[in-house]
């Protein structure tokens, strides 16, 4: 346009095409006054007034939204754009407007008056350009190195997934076998049980028996005799102590001294008087000697502590196998079919039973074996079986729930991404020396400190979650920003150890520094490949120049 066709438009047209201070591009258009009579007139940006095109910028807030001075410091809630050529135009509050100062934000210094703040924005961009130039690249390098970690999360769920079938089959074949072993057990136990009833009702098991019982009732009536005793006893001694003898009852001074010679107890009169006769007495041997037992009985000291654990504890059906077992019985010709069934594989035994059954029938009916073998070496080999069979079906089982788990965290959020991106990572130690300790993150275990001049080393927490805090989307990348490790060792008179990782794109995974904001909490940063997200279309165009950036 001609700067002679400007002369020619009205003033309200003039002011609309010169942009004003403080506003973007996009919002020029709402900026432009409207004529009404005689003045020109502006509605602000929230429709609640309508004021004088002259007030705009007039340093003097009238809109309640504060758009009507975009440029100044008038009104609190606005804000300043600083257009920035040749960087990123940005947002900055009104309040920051015409203070003094030259705001990083507004790199061509027109939140101030003129020539107070110098235009750097071609500097400013350049180093920006570079910044993010080089980030870039780190990113496409590190996204490339993270595409393989999603590659292996893909393999690995491929493998869990072919091992948990060989697993769940295994478990099935585990399973027959400890069915078929109970089954076994069962019939052999029967077997066995028929036997033990058989031989209960040997005359040497029923005598024995017989005299249980009879020692069994005989201490029955030994203890009432005993706390009869003991009744009788006190009432005695309360006889012996509480007599009067000045009333001369021969009857009750003939109970008192049978009582006195009968317990071994000195005549109640006499206890008082002569100590020291009586300390001369206890020097005297005692005259009463124990009563003779014979070698093969019990004394009263066993009977009182040992007949009760004999009577309640002994299992009498164990001790006539015992018995069968010492006395030894005569070998027949069905012994050896009975225990060959030791040696041959689990699978063979139903096969080999059935014959051998067949071959001890034969044999009975030419009287030449009994149809009744000690079986008891069966029952406890299979036991055994059975029993190992079931701990190996429980540890298959176990090996199955940690694959489940592990393929179920392969793509959770909350492990190892909902693309696998962290799985090759698992368990791997990252180090980094400070001083007197080298500071170790094993990812998803513990982080640990270890001094390098000898001492303990000490827990600084074990793996909890990813970012938590709360606002923080799962899965983002913000959410994988940070990783912590609490419930470490106690710290002296502290808290409990832990650490927090504060993590970022990096073509390593490398631990960069350490340190510990708070007594016994410390942070780590980290970088790793994982964090690396590939550029998107936008990015991979470049840098676009001069557009807003709302701080």
């Amino acid at each position: 346009m001609h700067s002679w066709l400007l002369l020619l438009l009205p003033l309200h047209a003039l002011a609309s095409t010169t942009q004003l201070r403080g506003v973007p591009s996009e919002l020029a258009a709402r900026y432009s006054p409207s004529r009404k009579g005689s003045g020109d007139v502006w509605s602000c940006l929230d429709g609640s007034k309508t004021i004088e095109w002259s007030a705009v910028n007039d340093d003097f807030c009238d809109c309640p939204d504060g758009s009507d001075e975009p440029g100044t410091s008038a009104c609190p809630n606005s804000q300043f754009y600083c257009v920035n050529e040749g960087h990123i135009g940005s947002f900055i509050t009104s309040t920051r407007v015409n203070d003094g100062l030259c705001e990083p934000e507004c790199c061509d210094g027109s939140d101030e008056a003129p020539g107070v703040c110098k235009n750097i924005c071609k500097e400013v961009g350049e180093a920006y350009r570079e910044r993010v130039n080089a980030e870039r690249k780190l990113r496409k390098t590190g996204s490339k190195i993270r595409s393989t970690y999603t590659a292996f999360a893909q393999k690995e769920k491929k493998r869990i997934e072919q091992e948990l079938a060989q697993t769940e089959q295994e478990i099935v074949v585990r399973e027959k076998e400890v069915t078929r072993l109970k089954d076994l057990v069962q019939r052999t136990e029967s077997l066995s049980a028929a036997a033990l009833e058989a031989r209960r009702e040997s005359p040497l098991y029923q005598s024995l028996i017989t005299h249980v019982t009879a020692l069994k009732s005989l201490r029955r009536e030994y203890e009432k005799h005993l706390e009869r005793e003991k009744a009788l006893g006190d009432i005695l001694d309360n006889l012996r102590t509480g007599y009067n003898p000045n009333y001369q009852d021969m009857a009750v001074l003939e109970a008192v001294r049978g009582w006195e010679a009968l317990a071994g107890l000195p005549h109640i009169n006499d206890v008082a008087k002569d100590d020291t006769a009586a300390e001369g007495s206890d020097n005297q041997p005692d005259q009463e000697e124990e009563e003779a037992v014979d070698d093969d009985l019990w004394t009263a000291s066993e009977l009182e502590y040992q007949l009760d654990e004999l009577l309640e504890d002994s299992d009498y059906d164990s001790l006539l196998i015992e018995h069968d077992k010492h006395v030894g019985a005569p070998a027949s010709p069905t012994s050896i079919l009975y225990n060959l069934s030791a040696y041959i594989p689990d699978s063979l035994v139903p096969q080999w039973e059935a014959l051998r059954d067949q071959i001890v029938t034969v044999l009975a009916a030419f009287g030449l074996a009994k149809t009744s073998p000690d079986i008891s070496a069966d029952v406890s080999r299979l036991q055994k079986s059975l029993s190992d069979a079931e701990h190996s079906l429980g540890l298959t089982r176990k090996e199955r729930d940690e694959k489940e788990k592990e393929l179920n965290r392969l793509f959770d959020p909350e492990w190892y991404g909902s693309e696998g991106e962290w799985k090759k990572l698992d368990g791997t130690c990252l180090e980094k020396e400070v001083g007197d300790y080298i500071y170790e993150v094993c990812l998803f275990d513990e982080a640990r400190q270890k001094p390098t001049k000898g001492g303990s080393t000490f827990s600084l927490g074990r793996f909890e979650s990813w970012n938590n805090a709360a606002g923080v989307e799962k899965g983002s990348s913000e959410y994988y920003g940070r990783q912590r490790y609490t419930r470490g060792a106690k710290c002296w008179n502290g808290p409990q150890r832990s650490v927090t990782l504060a993590m970022s794109c990096g073509t390593e995974n490398a631990v960069l520094s350490v340190s510990e904001p708070e007594k016994c909490e410390y942070e780590f940063k980290v970088t790793s490949p994982a964090l690396c997200l590939p550029l998107s279309a936008a990015e991979q165009g470049g840098i676009s120049v001069g557009k807003k950036e709302e701080l």
